[in-house]
């Protein structure tokens, strides 16, 4: 075995070219840079309200039709309540339609969402930063392998410098990273430098990380390209960021669209499907409306170095005894730099741009509590001095996805007291003993019950509806997909297994906005990369809440006390613990073709893809190799 003790400081970093980088005030608004003129006002406008125009109008259509028939009686306070809730949830699903709506007609007036001079680039350095918290070391290793030499063949202008930055706790996981940092320095291309830095104490996480390289090195390079431990990208895709980058004097961000890849179970095949399927479409119609006021994702991103220490410095959030590290930085940090005056961009045709997903729903949800602590703090930044509107939007959307599921939760629990009819409402007011109080709330029948259903799932489904139209409809789009059968198939599986998952998830969501409000802190621990079975007891545990629910809702269906409409959401939480454990199943190993979900990156696996994983696993055979050798 490798004797873990002497990593615990390794470093191996280039000579140090210092940057400041201060915390930014959130209270006092900053001079702002003069940028160049966009020439593209008018027309950024146009789209913007092209997506809030119908999102708004579509919303207060339908509260207006469920106001005429909540009114018949009079409106009560928990009415106005009701409809309030209804157009506040419905309002975000209607953006998502509109979205669609604005991609779609940008493709047909061929709409570029950020066109750029196509003059001489000029050679800048860029910085390729992998931060990394106790992951694999040969997955890190073995992508930053397929990268590096990918970037390598291009021979473009620019100067490129790989640095692993390191934050792992494990003793044994660090001597791995270090074996595999010596491997990968001796065999790196001979044009691209590779450093690594492990820091001693892990302050303020992520986003401590990276002020510690940038206030270290970040002197020495015009531009960052921030990474992910899972993040993978082409070389052709690195140079086309440092190149616009180059290219344009104001921009500060650029962010690619990554593409999910590696997907075995069925749960991330359901992911990767809705990614490459659907997800190109919300992604080309969010650049055409954001335009300079994009947002950042965290990584698969390149970052001017000097914009982000001068305008991206992150405080901590004190107040009522708490000093609170910001979690989702990159929409804050994405914030900061457009209240600086430097362009935002999002460019989702950079193809190459990879990244991996959860195998399971625990998996997913268990990430997913994260996202939601952290971008539940945004609504304590909407009042940050100078912010653009867009980027508050941006804030706030990323606070409502999340405040969406209780929303939801709560109207599925009214709904289900509404009841079948009057005789079967159990929220009852008007009786014999009480004649005081109104009849509240009208008794829904069950064509009210399903034209309302069928809106709101018309209105969710209409993005994947949309997508898979125009790829149904084209020929040379479904062929890549295996055909038009095949396409339709995964279409369907996908659809169906989304509608069964969503009342779980909404569930999950509720609790993980519970508990960000209610306690402290979540546990900072790497992403699950190999999806495995969970025992069933793990199962139990997890879904009990909503298989209790389901089971209530179950016995006032079964008693005629709540409408059939509800049948669908009944099904999918008494059946969380057999839907979980149906996530985990390998389904590109044991499913028969028909049904394996595929997409073009699996049909037909990007070559980089195919060579990262064979450079994993070279470097994993190295490491363990290494680790069974007697230490000397």
């Amino acid at each position: 075995m490798i004797d873990a003790r002497p990593y615990a400081a390794t470093t191996a970093m280039p000579e140090r070219a210092p940057l400041a980088m201060a915390a930014q005030d959130f209270k006092a608004r900053p001079k702002a840079r003069q940028a160049a003129a966009v020439p593209t006002v008018q027309r950024r406008s146009f789209w913007r309200l092209a997506v809030f125009g119908p999102a708004v109008i579509g919303t207060a259509l339908l509260v207006y039709g469920i106001y005429g028939w909540l009114a018949g009686a009079g409106m009560t306070g928990l009415e106005w309540a009701l409809l309030t809730m209804i157009g506040a949830t419905f309002v975000w699903v209607t953006l998502s339609v509109s979205t669609v709506g604005v991609a779609i007609a940008g493709l047909v007036a061929r709409s570029d969402a950020d066109m750029r001079d196509k003059s001489q680039v000029a050679p800048i350095n860029v910085a390729l930063l992998v931060p990394i918290y106790n992951e694999v070391p040969w997955d890190v290793f073995g992508n930053a392998v397929a990268m590096l030499e990918d970037l390598d063949r291009r021979e473009g202008p620019h100067h490129y410098t790989l640095f692993v930055l390191s934050d792992t706790r494990d003793e044994a996981i660090a001597a791995q990273e270090w074996q595999a940092f010596i491997r990968l320095r001796a065999q790196a291309p001979a044009r691209i430098s590779v450093h690594y830095r492990r820091r001693l104490t892990n302050t303020d996480k992520k986003v401590g990380n990276l002020l510690d390289w940038i206030t270290g090195w970040g002197a020495a390079f015009e531009g960052m390209v921030v990474l992910d431990a899972d993040s993978l990208m082409t070389g052709r895709a690195i140079e086309r960021l440092a190149s616009e980058l180059s290219r344009d004097p104001d921009a500060g961000l650029i962010q690619t669209f990554p593409m999910l890849i590696g997907a075995q179970t069925l749960f991330a095949r359901l992911q990767q499907f809705s990614n490459i399927a659907y997800g190109w479409l919300l992604a080309e119609g969010l650049a055409l409306w954001s335009r300079s006021e994009g947002n950042y994702w965290g990584h698969n991103a390149i970052i001017r170095t000097r914009a982000f220490a001068d305008s991206a410095g992150l405080p901590h959030l004190t107040g009522r005894g708490r000093d609170d590290l910001i979690l989702s930085h990159d929409f804050v940090e994405a914030g900061l730099l457009r209240r600086a005056g430097w362009r935002v961009r999002f460019l989702p045709r950079v193809t190459g741009s990879f990244e991996e997903t959860p195998g399971t729903l625990i998996d997913h949800t268990l990430r997913d509590r994260r996202w939601c602590r952290g971008n539940l703090q945004h609504l304590r930044l909407l009042g940050t001095k100078g912010l653009h509107p867009v980027s508050r939007f941006h804030l706030f959307h990323g606070a409502v996805a999340y405040l969406l599921s209780p929303a939801w939760f709560v109207l599925l629990v009214i709904w289900a007291l509404l009841g079948v009819d009057a005789e079967t409402n159990v929220i009852r007011y008007f009786n014999e003993a009480n004649p005081l109080f109104p009849d509240w709330p009208p008794a829904m029948s069950h064509i009210d019950s399903a034209v309302f259903l069928v809106i709101m799932y018309a209105m969710l489904l209409t993005p994947k509806i949309a997508g898979a139209v125009i790829i149904a409809a084209t020929p040379k789009a479904s062929r890549v997909y295996g055909g038009r059968l095949a396409f339709f198939t995964a279409f369907m599986i996908e659809v169906v297994l989304s509608v069964a998952y969503a009342p779980i998830m909404m569930i999950q969501q509720t609790k993980a906005v519970l508990r960000a409000i209610f306690t402290r802190s979540e546990p900072w621990a790497p992403q699950k990369r190999d999806a495995a079975q969970y025992p069933l007891m793990t199962l139990v545990k997890f879904h009990w809440i909503e298989t209790l629910l389901g089971l209530l809702l179950l016995t006032g269906l079964l008693a005629g006390l709540i409408s059939l409409w509800l049948l669908p959401i009944v099904f999918s939480l008494v059946m969380a613990v057999p839907l979980s454990a149906l996530s985990a199943l390998n389904i590109a190993q044991r499913a028969p073709e028909g049904l394996r979900m595929d997409s073009p990156n699996t049909l037909r696996e990007p070559g980089i893809v195919t060579r990262a994983r064979a450079a994993r696993a070279k470097v994993k055979d190295q490491i363990l190799s290494a680790e069974k050798l007697p230490a000397e």
